[in-house]
């Protein structure tokens, strides 16, 4: 097992913990991700008081009408925060994470493959971080996930 699949496994527990001593709702938004992290977040423990739901919206335009994504590249921060704020409002959620990126082989948007865009919305405030990602679709898929899991814990530790 791997770093990333160390962290893939234990995240979850320690979300889990962090957002039930907090009192967090918590929602997901996934594109390059495609639902592994809601997934994830099912093996923390007592989900069915605090994770809200996931939506993946991989195409452009289920970003736009359900998320409220705006017109434009859909690799960029703007995009990532707009998703998780689009989560948090369609869930009622206190904390909402979304990914978005080019996982490859090849480029999106101008942006190189491996190129990852996490958002946030805690509490009303948005965010966002760039990650430059290495290796095949499915790696940068794994350290995707476990950056936003890994940011997701941050923000469940601040609140």
């Amino acid at each position: 097992m791997n770093a990333t699949n160390g962290q893939l496994e234990e995240l979850p527990h320690r979300i889990a913990e962090e957002v039930e001593r907090a009192g967090l709702k918590v929602a997901l938004a996934e594109s390059l991700t495609c639902g592994n992290l809601t997934g994830a977040l099912g093996k923390g423990g007592n989900t069915g008081q605090w994770l809200c739901g996931g939506i993946v919206a991989y195409l452009t335009e289920v970003k736009q009408s359900v998320l409220g994504v705006s017109p434009g590249p859909v690799v960029s921060a703007r995009c990532a925060e707009e998703m998780a704020a689009g989560a948090a409002r369609l869930f009622g959620a206190d904390v909402a994470v979304s990914t978005t990126g080019a996982g490859g082989p090849g480029p999106l948007e101008g942006q190189p493959a491996g190129t990852v865009f996490i958002g946030w919305s805690c509490k009303g405030a948005t965010g966002s971080s760039k990650h430059q990602f290495d290796g095949a679709p499915e790696e940068v898929i794994e350290q995707t996930e476990a950056a936003a899991l890994q940011r997701l814990l941050e923000l469940a530790r601040q609140a």
